[in-house]
C-alpha cells in the first residue's frame, strides 16, 4: 500500500486497532501499534523498524523500538482477539499445522541455530517458528505461533539472559509445540473442523497419538512419508501356542512385518485410482488420481502406548492396531504414487472431500508470501524473546486487517492493495 491508500483506510484501521489492542493498557502503546501496522502495510522492500520509521510521517524509530522490544504488553490477548474476529470470517475448512524458517546472521538472535532452513532448502543459521492457521480456499489466518528453542539454548544461561527468554521456556519438539497451540486454542473454546499437516508432522506417530488422545474434536488428515509402515486392514494378529503348562500366555502379534504405505499403494494397482478435480487454478482444473483404503499404521511408536494403556486397564492386549484411512495420490504422468496421507475420519467420507482438505495448504503457501515479503514477517532485526513475539503478533494483526478488508462485502475493487496481494499466482 502507498501512503494515499493507507490514509484512505486509516479510519477503519483506527477502529480495528482500538478493538484488537484493547488489552494493551496504555494509550501511547496502542498508538504505536497503529503506527507499526501502517509501517508493515506501506510499500517498501524492508519492514525493519528503522526502514518503517523513515517512511512513516509520524514514525519515531525510538518509540517503535521501545514498543516492540522493551514494552511489557502481553501479545496473548491480542492474539486471542484476532482469533475471535477471524475464525467466523475465514470460516475454515481446516486448521493447518505448519512451520516457517527465518534465516539469520550471527548467534545472538533468540533461538537462532544451524538447522534445516526451508526458506533456503538446506541446513543454515535460522530461527524456526511453528504455527497453526485457520484456512479455507478463500483466506487463511495464523491463530498461534511458537518459537522453536533448539537444545543448545536450553542451558545457555548467557544467551537466555541477554535475549530475555523466560525461565519456563525450554526445548520442546516441534510436534509438542503444535499440540500446545491446539490446547491453548481449546482453552479459548476454539475447536478445529479438521487438523491438516505436512509430512514432517504427519509422519510423527507421537503427534497422531496426541491428536487421537484429544478425542473426536481432533479429526486429522496428515501427510506422511512413503516409508511409513502399515498393515492391511484385514491383517489379523495371532498368538503362538503356549509352550508347556507354566509361564505366560504368548501375546498376539502380527506375524508378518508391516509393509510401507508405498508398497500398499502400488499393490492396489492403477485401476483402483480415480481421476478427480479439487480446485480451479489460474491455468485450469487441478486434477490427479486418488485412492483411499483402510489400513492399520504400525511401528513401535504406535504400538507402545497402545500396549501400555491396554495393560494398565485390563492387563492384556489383543494385538489389534487401530485402523484409519490411507489416501494416496498417483498422478497420471507418474510411474508410482507420489503422496500419502493418513486420516482418522470415522465414517466413509467422499474421497473428493478428503482431497479438498489435504490440498487446502495451497492457501497458506500463498498467504505466506504476503506475510514474509509483503508484511515483513522475516524482517525483524531485534534479538529478544518478547520482541520476536510482539513482532509476529503485529504482523498477524496486519495480515488479518488486510484479509478483513478483502473479504468485506463493500471491499474496494480488484485493484486495491488488499485484493491485489491476495490474488492467486499462476503457480497456485
Amino acid at each position: 500500500m502507498d501512503a494515499h491508500e493507507v490514509n484512505r483506510v486509516r479510519a477503519k484501521l483506527a477502529l480495528y486497532v482500538a478493538d484488537v489492542f484493547a488489552s494493551v493498557p496504555r494509550k501511547d502503546q496502542r498508538a504505536e501499534g497503529d503506527c507499526y501496522l501502517q509501517g508493515l502495510m506501506l510499500d517498501g522492500r524492508r519492514k525493519s523498524i528503522q526502514a518503517m520509521a523513515s517512511r512513516l510521517p509520524d514514525g519515531i524509530e525510538q518509540n517503535l523500538q521501545q514498543f516492540v522490544n522493551q514494552s511489557t504488553w502481553d501479545p496473548v490477548p491480542v492474539q486471542r482477539r484476532i482469533c475471535d474476529r477471524m475464525l467466523p470470517l475465514v470460516n475454515p475448512t481446516a486448521w493447518v499445522i505448519d512451520d516457517v524458517s527465518l534465516p539469520k546472521d550471527g548467534r545472538m538472535s533468540v533461538a537462532v541455530a544451524p538447522q534445516y532452513c526451508g526458506a533456503l532448502g538446506k541446513r543454515a543459521n535460522c530461527q524456526v517458528a511453528v504455527s497453526v492457521h485457520a484456512a479455507s480456499d478463500t483466506a487463511s489466518c495464523p491463530l498461534q505461533w511458537r518459537l522453536f528453542l533448539p537444545k543448545e539454548w536450553a542451558a545457555d544461561t548467557d544467551r537466555r539472559t541477554l535475549t530475555l527468554i523466560p525461565p519456563e521456556a525450554g526445548h520442546r519438539e516441534k510436534w509438542r509445540l503444535a499440540l500446545d497451540m491446539l490446547d491453548t486454542l481449546a482453552g479459548w473454546s476454539m475447536r478445529p473442523p479438521v487438523v491438516v499437516a505436512h509430512t514432517a508432522y504427519g509422519t510423527n506417530a507421537h503427534l497422531r497419538g496426541g491428536l487421537a488422545e484429544r478425542g473426536i474434536d481432533y479429526i486429522y488428515i496428515l501427510a506422511i512419508r512413503a516409508d511409513v509402515t502399515a498393515h492391511p486392514f484385514d491383517a489379523q494378529p495371532t498368538a503362538p501356542d503356549r509352550k508347556g503348562p507354566v509361564g505366560c500366555w504368548p501375546q498376539p502379534r502380527y506375524r508378518h512385518p508391516a509393509p510401507s504405505v508405498a508398497a500398499l499403494a502400488t499393490g492396489l494397482g492403477q485401476e483402483a485410482f480415480t481421476s478427480l478435480t479439487w480446485r480451479q487454478g489460474s491455468r485450469g482444473e487441478l486434477r490427479s488420481r486418488f485412492a483411499a483404503v483402510r489400513v492399520r499404521p504400525a511401528g513401535n511408536a504406535v504400538e507402545r502406548p497402545i500396549r501400555a494403556a491396554a495393560s494398565a486397564e485390563q492387563g492384556w492386549w489383543g494385538g489389534i492396531l487401530p485402523d484409519c484411512w490411507l489416501l494416496v495420490e498417483w498422478p497420471e504422468e507418474a510411474e508410482a504414487p507420489t503422496d500419502y496421507w493418513l486420516s482418522n475420519l470415522p465414517a466413509d467420507p467422499p474421497i473428493a472431500g478428503l482431497i479438498r482438505l489435504v490440498k487446502v495448504r495451497w492457501r497458506l503457501e500463498h498467504d505466506y508470501r504476503e506475510l514474509k515479503h509483503g508484511l515483513g514477517l522475516d524482517h525483524f532485526e531485534g534479538r529478544s524473546w518478547p520482541g520476536w513475539h510482539h513482532h509476529v503478533t503485529l504482523v498477524t494483526a496486519a495480515h488479518a486487517f488486510l484479509t478483513e478488508q478483502r473479504l468485506a462485502p463493500k471491499a474496494p475493487g480488484p485493484h486495491s492493495p488488499s485484493t491485489r496481494s491476495s490474488t492467486p499466482s499462476k503457480t497456485s
